[in-house]
C-alpha cells in the first residue's frame, strides 16, 4: 500500500504541479479521520506520514495516571515507564498507537483526501495560470458532458463549455479535440471555473487576429462585429492606410485567409465588409450584394428605412430576415427594407382594385368584371352612362350585355335606396 501511495503521490505532484508537502498535509489531516475510527476517541491524537518510506503511524497525548480510567486517555505508570524510564503521574506523554490494519483504512482515506486536494489545488491554480488567459484561443479534449454543458479536458485542468457557449449547430464526441475561446474565469459553486466559448462573437475577432497579420498588427481595425452562430457573421473592417485593401487583406490569396476561419467554424458564413463614416455607404456595403434604391435616414433616432426594387427585396432582407437583422447589429441602426413601388406597380394595384369594386356587383362574375374594367369600365357609375349595345363586343360579355346592364341598374337602385332610406325609429 506505501509504494502505491507514493506513486500516487509522485504522479500528481508531476502531472498537477502541486508540491508533496501540500499533498502529505492534507492525507495527514485524512488520517486523523481514519485513525479516529480505527483507534477511538484518543486524547489530541495525530497521525505522521514518512515522506520517504509512506509509513503511517498514529500517535496520542496520553496522561501517566496510577489508575487508568480511560485508555483513550490515560496511561498507567507500568506503561509509561517502559517507555520513559522517569515518567511521572500526570506527566503527559506522545504514545504510538497505530493499530493493526490500519494501513487498509487509512489507504481509502488517503485517496479520498488526495483526490480532493488534487482539485482543490487545481480550482486554486487555475486562477493564478488563466487570470492572464482570458481572451486567448485554447485547445483541449471533449472529456464528458454534464447535461447540456461540455466538460473539456486542457491538460492539467478542465475547463467548461456551457450550453449557452455552444453553437448550436455543432455536436462533439468524447474524445474530439475542438478549439475554444477563453471567455472568463470565475467563481462558481465548487471554486474557480474556466469558462469557454465557441459563440461568442470575440471567438471570431481571435481568429482574424490569429489569421490575419496586419489584424494582429493593428494595420487593419475591426470596427464592428455580428454574429448568430453557426450560421452567420458580418465583420466590419478598417484601416488608416490608404495603400491596404482591408477586406481584401482578410479575405487572403484565393480567399485562404478567411476560409481557415471558415474551417474553424464549421462552415459558418462569414462576410468581411468595408466600415465606413458615412452611414448610407456602410449600409450599402453591409447589405451588399444587393443593390438599394434609396435612403431615409433619421440621425436623432438611428433609424434607416431603404428601398430597393421588387426583385432584390428578398436578397437585402435575406433568408428569414438574417442579412437584414445582421445589419442592425453590425452598424447599431434600426433597420427597415421594403420594395420601391414602381409606376406599373402602382397601376397594377389600381386595375385590381377597379376589378374587385365591379365583381361586387351582384351577378357579375370576376371575368366579366376583369373584361369590363379593361374595356374601360372602372366602376358602376361608368356603366350606368353606356347602353346594352356598347358591351355586346366585349369579351365574356357579348350576349350577356343586357343582362349585365339590369344588374348594373339594379345594383345602383339598390345603393340609392340604401342611402335615401329612412332611418330607423
Amino acid at each position: 500500500m506505501n509504494a502505491d501511495f507514493l506513486a500516487v503521490m509522485e504522479f500528481w505532484e508531476r502531472e498537477k504541479g502541486i508540491s508533496r508537502d501540500v499533498l502529505l498535509a492534507a492525507v495527514q489531516d485524512s488520517m486523523v479521520s481514519a485513525a479516529k475510527k480505527a483507534v477511538g476517541p484518543a486524547r489530541e491524537l495525530r497521525v505522521e506520514i514518512e515522506a520517504k518510506t509512506g509509513d503511517i503511524k498514529a500517535y496520542a497525548k496520553l496522561i501517566v495516571s496510577d489508575k487508568v480510567l480511560s485508555k483513550h486517555d490515560q496511561i498507567s505508570v507500568f506503561d509509561a515507564r517502559r517507555l520513559k524510564a522517569d515518567a511521572q503521574v500526570g506527566e503527559e506523554l506522545e504514545i504510538e498507537v497505530t493499530p493493526a490494519g490500519f494501513g487498509r483504512i487509512a489507504a481509502q482515506y488517503a485517496r479520498q483526501a488526495l483526490m480532493q486536494q488534487v482539485r482543490k489545488a487545481e480550482k486554486a491554480k487555475i486562477l493564478t495560470d488563466f487570470k492572464d488567459r482570458v481572451g486567448d484561443i485554447i485547445g483541449g479534449q471533449v472529456r464528458r458532458f454534464d447535461r447540456s454543458d461540455v466538460i473539456i479536458d486542457l491538460g492539467k485542468y478542465e475547463a467548461l463549455l456551457p450550453n449557452r457557449e455552444r453553437v448550436p449547430t455543432e455536436e462533439y464526441q468524447i474524445g474530439e479535440r475542438i478549439r475554444c475561446f477563453v471567455k472568463a474565469v470565475e467563481n462558481g459553486q465548487h471554486g474557480p471555473e474556466i469558462i469557454l466559448s465557441r459563440s461568442d462573437p470575440n471567438f471570431v475577432i481571435k481568429l482574424f487576429q490569429i489569421e490575419v497579420s496586419e489584424v494582429s498588427d493593428g494595420t487593419i481595425e475591426i470596427k464592428a462585429i455580428a454574429r448568430e452562430p453557426g450560421f452567420r457573421t458580418k465583420v466590419a473592417v478598417w484601416t488608416r492606410d490608404e495603400k491596404v485593401d482591408p477586406v481584401g487583406a482578410c479575405v487572403g490569396l484565393r480567399g485562404q485567409r478567411v476560409k481557415n476561419i471558415v474551417r474553424e467554424l464549421n462552415n459558418e458564413k462569414v462576410d468581411i465588409i468595408k466600415w465606413d463614416t458615412n452611414i448610407k455607404t456602410f449600409l450599402a456595403n453591409a447589405l451588399a450584394p444587393a443593390k438599394l434604391k434609396s435612403f431615409d435616414i433619421d440621425e436623432a433616432r438611428k433609424r434607416a428605412k431603404i428601398w430597393t426594387t421588387p426583385d432584390q427585396l428578398s436578397l437585402a432582407i435575406g433568408k428569414r430576415g438574417q442579412n437584414a437583422r445582421l445589419t442592425s447589429k453590425l452598424t447599431g441602426w434600426q433597420v427597415d427594407i421594403d420594395a420601391e413601388q414602381t409606376t406599373d406597380t402602382v397601376f397594377e394595384a389600381k386595375v385590381a382594385a377597379a376589378v374587385q369594386a365591379v365583381a361586387a356587383i351582384p351577378g357579375v362574375t370576376p371575368e366579366q368584371a376583369d373584361a369590363l374594367v379593361h374595356a374601360g369600365f372602372t366602376s358602376l357609375e361608368d356603366l350606368l352612362q353606356v347602353e346594352p349595345a356598347d358591351l355586346a363586343d366585349i369579351p365574356q360579355v357579348g350576349e350577356q350585355a343586357a343582362a349585365v346592364m339590369d344588374l348594373v341598374k339594379a345594383e345602383a337602385a339598390r345603393r340609392t335606396f340604401k342611402v335615401g332610406e329612412p332611418s330607423p325609429a
